[in-house]
């Protein structure tokens, strides 16, 4: 049996999912589907909240926009009448559902973590159930189950959760082992879970990846398929490298560097679960799903030059603390780093020295992590710096760490396209290394190093 994940950008518009449903149909009997919501409805819900709570004659408008974009869905893969009545129908109970909570969320004047995960779980749940109903209209043996029924156990944590793997594959084998099997198609919501006191609490932006990984852990599935509009993890972004290659094979630790570094094809926490059971992940492209794709597994082979791929990240900004005797001045990085994660803020890396501590967080959180160090009293520093014009690069690739004179080549490479590097980490990990330049200078950087590694040294410098 395989998990397989069908992704929000596989579920654009009405041309494009009825491919998906074509592609579920013609290859998914026997299997199990996690699915992110249509593309852009998560990001509406979110966006809406605080218009909802500000006025509740907003609310109507937003109902009807969530209606008016599946309705039009429905009426291309549902296109049998009756059929699209009871999705209809089963579509308005939903949205009723939805409807109350976002009044409830204007009457009580806030919007609290915890009614933010459940009003944001709605766009995987209405996935679901378009979906469901699209197989079903083919004659199709298809159904779904929403997670905190089926008891997807999380630690509760809103916004960014983590599955109970051991609860949850009791829970599954229990609920869901009857619904799978030849001809069977079952489809979960992908993004939440439940916490073990029952409220809805998810995995965090990208999260039904992370669930997918969670599914096929808890049903002891053969692999892990990962359906995008991509061909999958490459040797950099094509749109910066146009010589760019897939990547064919890659190991579970390349594929979640390569994740963290800014590759889009699979979120970070994806990986740790299938390492866990040593479950292969596949990359499928929905565009063309006889392409073979990449495959991520244990181990995989080593390349001549050790390096596997370029990723960059240009959602990035340091925050410079500055105070006298830093590394020898005890507990001043767990005050700094404590007041900063009470904000619910992720520090990415830090970088220290004797008179500078480096933050390295996402560009949206600087303003608000200023402001937690600025609360600290009294002040462990003399001053902060904020930097949002630099953009991150990451060289990844099994056994750098131990390869002499990889680090020297990328450093050579960007300084022959005059390229400053701004702050450089090297060690952390025994598959990847990273360096900061300025976001100007990101494409000549990583076509350097590309280029260095992969093909005819050259560099776009600019004149």
């Amino acid at each position: 049996m395989k998990i397989i994940k069908v992704g929000g950008g596989c579920l654009k518009d009405p041309k494009t999912i009825a491919r998906i449903v074509a592609l579920m149909a013609d290859r998914g009997r026997g299997h199990v589907f996690v699915v992110s919501a249509l593309n852009g409805v998560t990001d509406l819900l979110i966006e809406s909240m605080p218009a909802a709570l500000m006025d509740e004659a907003a609310i109507p408008g937003l109902i009807d926009r969530l209606k008016h974009r599946h309705h039009q869905v429905a009426r291309c893969i549902v296109p049998d009448k009756p059929a699209l009545k009871a999705y209809y129908r089963d579509l308005s109970t939903s949205l009723n559902r939805l409807e109350r909570l976002f009044y409830g969320l204007n009457f009580t004047r806030e919007i609290t973590p915890r009614l933010k995960d459940v009003i944001s779980s709605f766009g995987e749940r209405l996935a679901a159930q378009l979906l469901t109903a699209a197989l079903c209209r083919q004659g199709l043996s298809a159904t779904y189950r929403l997670p905190h029924k089926i008891g997807l156990i999380t630690d509760g944590k809103f916004g960014d959760a983590t599955a109970d793997l051991t609860k949850t594959g009791r829970n599954f084998q229990h609920h869901l082992a009857p619904l799978t099997g030849p001809g069977k198609i079952l489809l979960l919501p992908g993004f939440f879970g439940v916490s073990p006191s029952g409220d809805i609490t998810t995995f965090g932006r990208g999260g039904s990846d992370y669930s997918a990984a969670v599914a096929a852990v808890a049903l002891q599935a053969e692999v892990l398929e990962i359906w995008k509009d991509t061909q999958g993890f490459m040797s950099a972004d094509p749109c910066l490298v146009a010589e760019a290659e897939l990547i064919p094979v890659l190991s579970y630790e390349e594929a979640a560097e390569l994740a963290y570094f800014g590759a889009r094809i699979l979120h970070p926490r994806t990986v740790e679960p299938a390492r866990k059971k040593r479950i292969r992940i596949t990359i499928r492209n929905t565009l063309a799903p006889e392409a073979p794709g990449s495959e991520i597994r244990s181990r995989s082979p080593r390349s001549r030059q050790f390096i596997k791929s370029v990723a960059h990240d240009c959602d990035i900004g340091i925050l410079k603390v500055h105070a006298s005797g830093v590394g020898a001045r005890p507990g001043i990085l767990g005050q700094v780093s404590s007041a900063i994660a009470a904000r619910g803020i992720n520090i990415k890396s830090v970088v220290t020295s004797q008179t500078c501590i480096s933050l390295l967080l996402a560009r949206k959180d600087l303003v608000a992590a200023r402001e937690a160090l600025m609360g600290i009293a009294p002040r462990p520093f003399r001053k902060i710096d904020a930097q949002e014009d630099v953009a991150l690069i990451g060289i990844v690739g099994d056994g750098i760490q131990h390869r002499a004179g990889i680090a020297a080549r990328c450093f050579s490479a960007v300084a022959d396209c005059r390229v400053n590097v701004e702050m450089i980490s090297f060690g952390p990990s025994r598959a990847a290394l990273y360096f900061l330049v300025k976001k100007k200078d990101l494409e000549s950087g990583v076509n350097a190093i590309h280029s260095t590694f992969f093909s005819t040294p050259r560099c776009r410098r600019k004149v």
